[in-house]
């Protein structure tokens, strides 16, 4: 099989991982279902214990036979509500384990399809929206693992599941590219540092979108009381916000370093000068001030919570125009490579 064909078949081994990140969709979607009647039994189980005591406490009349005649009447009531509460815990883990397993299936497929455009290409991955997409698609599936490690962690990680499917469904149609070679602008050993900086970094941002999204959720559910439904799934807002956070500022600095510094020196070796107000470069620049503007307003306004998370969501925002918009409704030094 010759390099073009190699390059070629990664675009159905990552159409195939399509199919096991919907599996892990399922397999989530299914287990906070489950936890959602989880709660309710629980809650129902606890009712009626705490009620039964109530109506003996009230009852000072009552006689010690007839308090022990209604314990041993509920007793079976208690023991198989308990039962199905453990039932329904046992079943909840298991689809949990199993798209969590979907996940990590669906990611060393995904890797396995990076690796052979790139070996088809004879260059990394990420000359265009094709290959940019499926390789920032592998690095936020990548921390979704990590934070499918736990319950909580699980019920960000399955709408994170469905954005990267999303992500890969597009980048295997609307934004395939065939296998070709790069303008001699792009045969660089900048292109490695510059553009594979800019992957990690919106692979991270994505995630930190995901989070900050169920954070503004969960924070406004918890303002209404709500103890039911979708929103009572998630995990508590403060550690939604705290982990947005995290998340942002670990990609903020590798978007500095790679599209803003990397790039402007780039620049300047290819173009002859550092800045030409081109359309990625000033929506670059963007993304860079809003993200900024979210840290600095957390580290010195004490900014936490749905307002921080906005912020956050803005600057994800700036990041998919830069990615999406430039390249399909501005030229610009930038479009190279096609969709």
């Amino acid at each position: 099989m010759d390099l073009d064909a190699i390059a070629e078949w990664s675009r159905y081994v990552v159409g195939a991982a399509l199919f096991v990140y919907l599996g892990a969709w399922l397999g989530f979607s299914s287990e906070m279902g489950l936890r959602t009647r989880l709660r309710t039994e629980a809650a129902n189980v606890g009712g009626v214990r705490s009620g039964e005591l109530a109506a003996v406490s009230a009852e000072t009349s009552v006689t010690a036979r007839t308090a022990q005649e209604a314990g041993d009447d509920a007793r079976p009531r208690e023991e198989g509500g308990t039962a199905q509460v453990r039932q329904l815990a046992e079943q909840a883990d298991s689809r949990g384990r199993a798209g969590r397993a979907c996940l990590v299936v669906a990611t060393v497929v995904l890797a396995v399809g990076v690796v052979m455009r790139g070996v088809g290409t004879g260059r990394f991955p990420w000359g265009n929206m094709h290959e940019f997409s499926i390789t920032a698609g592998l690095v936020a599936s990548i921390a979704f693992i990590y934070l499918g490690r736990t319950a909580a962690g699980r019920i960000v990680t399955a709408w994170g599941s469905l954005i990267v499917f999303i992500t890969l469904g597009l980048a295997v149609t609307l934004l395939y590219v065939p296998p070709g070679p790069l303008v001699p602008a792009l045969q660089s050993y900048w292109l490695i540092v510059h553009v594979g900086c800019a992957v990690v970094a919106f692979g991270l941002f994505t995630v930190a979108a995901v989070v900050q999204a169920m954070q503004i959720i969960a924070e406004r559910a918890g303002r209404r009381g709500q103890v039911t439904g979708f929103a009572a799934s998630l995990p508590a807002s403060s550690t939604l916000d705290r982990l947005g956070y995290r998340l942002t500022a670990i990609g903020f600095p590798i978007w500095t370093v790679g599209p803003l510094i990397l790039g402007a020196i780039w620049a300047e070796v290819s173009w002859g000068r550092y800045w030409d107000w081109d359309p990625k470069e000033v929506w670059a620049l963007i993304t860079w001030l809003v993200y900024a503007a979210y840290l600095h307003a957390r580290a010195t306004a004490g900014w936490k919570g749905s307002k921080a998370s906005v912020v956050g969501l803005i600057g994800f925002a700036t990041a998919l125009f830069s990615y999406f918009g430039v390249n399909i409704f501005f030229g610009g030094m930038h479009v190279y490579g096609g969709l």
